[in-house]
């Protein structure tokens, strides 16, 4: 099982101030010459990042090792640029600075791309060409173990909230789905109440570099429900990394008002995190007005 490789871009990138790719987890060495190296790539708003974001990766990471011939090599999150314009997104150096603190402590293997959040806004197409030519053309790729050289695919991670969208006429433009999907390939995540078999059916003519992965263990926590239980006073506690709840209290980034006016109604956007529908939020909000009470009354 394998996605169709194509050769990578070679065109330069204008890249932000003081930007360097950071690439100290990027494996440089091949453990098996026979696969072909791959890199995740998670692209979404982080707003904050959670538990589910870095899971996903592991869930991916066990697929790819048991049903394919590809290697990791490395991982990926970028966060979206502050202009994406989203209700409630805090500023792309915090959301940042939240992942590294997430990768850098949780994981042995994962980092932070900030070429997409220190610049105007990027399609998905585009940060993923830009990661493929830091990558292949700046680095050089890969090493075999008996001396050789392979180019890395680069490969987007996504929610089947995401794909959903894509498979929504007139939401992405078909270069970008032929880009992403065709030459780069797409590990899903299946994700509650989301149609994945529907959207993939819908994507027919990408099915080869489509690859579904299920959620053994269901987790439908999402940074929209984090948001809302800073701004109710709740625990958050075990939802994310404890460093990035200190860093969020630390710069007061989710204040609780008592209230929450926040719905996040973006899924018809190129985004690459779609966190919760409006009913979902809807139930949430009621869910914790209703505990709420009872706590007051208690």
């Amino acid at each position: 099982m394998a996605a169709q490789i194509s050769a990578h871009k070679t065109t330069a990138f204008t890249n932000p101030p003081n930007y360097a790719l950071t690439s100290h987890r990027l494996r440089r060495t091949l453990h098996a010459s026979t696969k072909q190296p791959i890199v995740l790539v998670a692209c979404g708003s982080f707003n904050p990042i959670t538990y589910h974001h870095l899971r996903m990766f592991e869930i991916a990471k066990d697929f790819i090792r048991q049903n394919t011939d590809f290697e990791i090599v490395g991982g990926y999150l970028s966060p979206v640029s502050d202009e994406y314009k989203k209700a409630g997104l805090v500023n792309a150096h915090h959301r940042v600075k939240m992942c590294t603190l997430a990768t850098e402590q949780e994981s042995t293997w994962l980092m932070v791309d900030s070429w997409e959040a220190l610049q105007n806004y990027q399609r998905t197409a585009v940060v993923l060409d830009h990661l493929d030519y830091e990558i292949n053309a700046v680095l050089g790729g890969v090493s075999t173990r008996d001396g050789g050289h392979r180019n890395v695919q680069i490969m987007l991670l996504a929610g089947a909230d995401l794909i959903s969208t894509m498979s929504e006429p007139g939401v992405w433009s078909h270069d970008d789905l032929d880009n992403i999907l065709g030459r780069h390939g797409a590990f899903v995540i299946e994700r509650t109440g989301a149609a994945l078999d529907q959207a993939i059916d819908s994507l027919a003519h990408w099915r080869n570099n489509i690859f579904p992965i299920a959620q053994l263990v269901a987790n439908d926590v999402s940074s929209t429900k984090v948001r809302l239980f800073f701004r109710r006073g709740l625990s958050v506690q075990y939802l994310l990394p404890a460093s990035v709840i200190d860093y969020i209290e630390q710069n007061n980034l989710y204040p609780d008002d008592g209230l929450c006016t926040e719905k996040d109604k973006d899924k018809g956007r190129e985004s690459g995190e779609a966190d919760m529908t409006s009913s979902e939020s809807s139930n949430v909000r009621g869910t914790l007005g209703k505990e709420m009470t009872r706590l007051s009354t208690n």
